[in-house]
């Protein structure tokens, strides 16, 4: 018994069961119910790919706003930050131990505590009226004559939502990356230095990227599935859902708008299995380029 007990696998069994029940069971739910007529109240009626047709042959705001903003937001906000992640994570690598854990914070705070940011700060910054502070400097410098809706335009939304997303992107894949970069060892640099290397970019590259690739993967994949499932953003800013015009309406807002405001858990669900198909393909692709290659 007591061989038995000290096994391994006991030691990932809490890990096992906790990812069972809130990853696994909810995943293969939210497929059935995909195939189903679910109001939350009657009993689930299997209409087999009813929701998934509808949504791609019926819902027009799904194809022409939700889909192409949701993919612009991610492949513009997730490359973007990604690569801040790293500019900043290798500059802080560069200075002192003090003045690193000060920068660092401060970076990475924003990623705690955006949402609330996001109520205060921003909405203050771009308010529709005099006293917002982007609209009350252009009035000054005479560059507009009344205040500019920013909040509520969907010529000015979506590009709020990506800089307020960016603000905030500096989360555990900077805190990763940069562990990453402070834990390779200095004698590589002294060798390439050694043998030829010249400066500092042939040192990111030859030296810094290949050393972190765990890091960089970790990084990359927590880039797409974070841009992926922003949803409260442009609701918070806009102050509601769907946002005017659909500018800033994004595949979670939609999601939460059919399961939570109407209450259709079946057409929610298909959207949020079409979702994860999205986030599984771009996760793919990413492992294929950062992670290690089978030898």
């Amino acid at each position: 018994m007591t061989n038995k007990m000290n096994s391994p696998l006991w030691f990932i069994t809490p890990y096992v069961m906790l990812f069972f029940t809130f990853i696994i069971i909810p995943v293969v739910i939210a497929i059935l119910l995909s195939f189903t007529y679910f109001n939350t109240i009657e009993t689930p009626e299997i209409i087999g790919l009813r929701n998934y047709i509808e949504l791609i042959t019926r819902d027009e705001v799904f194809m022409q706003y939700v889909l192409p903003n949701t993919i612009k937001f991610a492949f513009i906000v997730g490359p973007v930050g990604y690569i801040l992640s790293f500019l900043l994570a290798w500059m802080l690598a560069q200075i002192p131990h003090k003045a690193r854990t000060v920068f660092a914070i401060i970076l990475y705070s924003p990623s705690m505590t955006a949402g609330i940011a996001m109520a205060v700060v921003w909405t203050v910054i771009f308010s529709g009226n005099s006293t917002g502070y982007l609209n009350a400097l252009l009035m000054n410098w005479g560059l507009v004559q009344e205040p500019i809706q920013f909040l509520q335009s969907p010529d000015y939304l979506m590009t709020i939502m990506m800089i307020v997303s960016l603000w905030g992107s500096m989360g555990v894949g900077f805190l990763a990356m940069l562990a990453g970069i402070l834990n390779i060892d200095q004698s590589l640099y002294e060798a390439a230095y050694v043998d030829g290397m010249k400066n500092r970019w042939q040192e990111i590259f030859y030296i810094t990227i290949p050393s972190m690739k765990p890091q960089m993967l970790f990084g990359a994949v927590m880039s797409v599935v974070g841009t992926f499932t922003v949803g409260a953003i442009g609701v918070q800013l806009s102050g509601a859902n769907p946002t005017p015009q659909y500018a800033g309406q994004l595949m979670v807002n939609h999601i939460e708008d059919f399961g939570f405001i109407r209450y259709l858990m079946g057409y929610a669900s298909a959207v949020s299995v079409v979702l994860l198909v999205m986030i599984y393909s771009i996760s793919k692709v990413t492992f294929n380029l950062l992670g290690e290659k089978n030898r």
